[in-house]
């Protein structure tokens, strides 16, 4: 295994690397950053075609059996820092391409599907995939207004279970509209007295579930093109749920 060492912020690669954490520049380059042992071990692990990883220390590639094709650089504790999205960057990265197919609406619609309708916190974002991912669904669409999955916060949030499972960008009522053509179901989120509580759900595999922005709630135009919207019932005195959360409540109603 050949290994590059760089010792300089000043370096190309650190350059480019350091670019990788803005949108502009994943867009310019067609990739983005991994960091931290769990993402970069679960990238490994499943596969993931890593194109280029970055250690402080030799002996951490002991620990990250990589592909004889991955470019492999020894970084300075300095250079992570400032590549790092971060305060404690535990010194392991990895760069992987950005994947153009998320924007084609597969042909193979059955099984579960979360679709995110301008869900913006990257935290809210992480805790949701992961519940997916638990709950056994076939992948995510990040609507319009939502977070852009390859951010950093919303990448570290998610803990490699981007890696487990479907993750698509596009338009939501598009999707609905083939959801509808493949016969899944969309459900939305809403208080009002067309909608049901999902305590009259019927578990099933077959579904897509809509949860809308943590202000807002979901846009009113996909709501009028669901085939039912949902409410979870609250017997204390609270306004709303966190959306991760009610997420989390109503998709394990659905795979009970």
């Amino acid at each position: 295994m050949d290994i590059e060492k760089i010792t300089s912020n000043q370096n190309n690669r650190v350059k480019e690397w350091t670019k990788m954490q803005t949108k502009k520049g994943r867009v310019k380059s067609g990739q983005y950053v991994i960091e931290g042992w769990h993402i970069v071990d679960e990238a490994i692990r499943h596969r993931q075609a890593i194109k280029q990883l970055m250690v402080v220390d030799e002996s951490y590639l002991g620990d990250l059996p990589v592909d004889d094709d991955t470019e492999v650089f020894l970084i300075t504790q300095e250079i992570a820092k400032h590549i790092s999205s971060t305060e404690t960057p535990q010194g392991v990265f990895a760069v992987l391409d950005t994947e153009d197919y998320h924007e084609q609406i597969p042909d193979d619609l059955k099984g579960g599907w979360l679709l995110l309708d301008n869900i913006q916190d990257p935290g809210n974002i992480g805790t949701m995939v992961r519940t997916a991912d638990a709950a056994g669904l076939n992948g995510i669409v990040f609507g319009k207004g939502s977070a852009d999955l390859y951010n950093p916060k919303v990448v570290r949030s998610m803990q490699g279970s981007q890696f487990h499972m479907k993750l698509f960008t596009g338009d939501i009522l598009e999707w609905m509209s083939a959801l509808k053509d493949a016969g899944v179901k969309t459900y939305g989120t809403e208080l009002n007295d067309q909608a049901i509580s999902y305590y009259d759900i019927t578990p099933t595999k077959q579904f897509a579930l809509i949860m809308g922005n943590e202000g807002n709630g979901v846009d009113p135009k996909i709501l009028e093109k669901t085939d039912q919207n949902l409410y979870i019932p609250m017997n204390g005195e609270a306004e709303s749920l966190n959306v991760a959360v009610a997420t989390g409540i109503l998709l394990f109603k659905f795979v009970k």
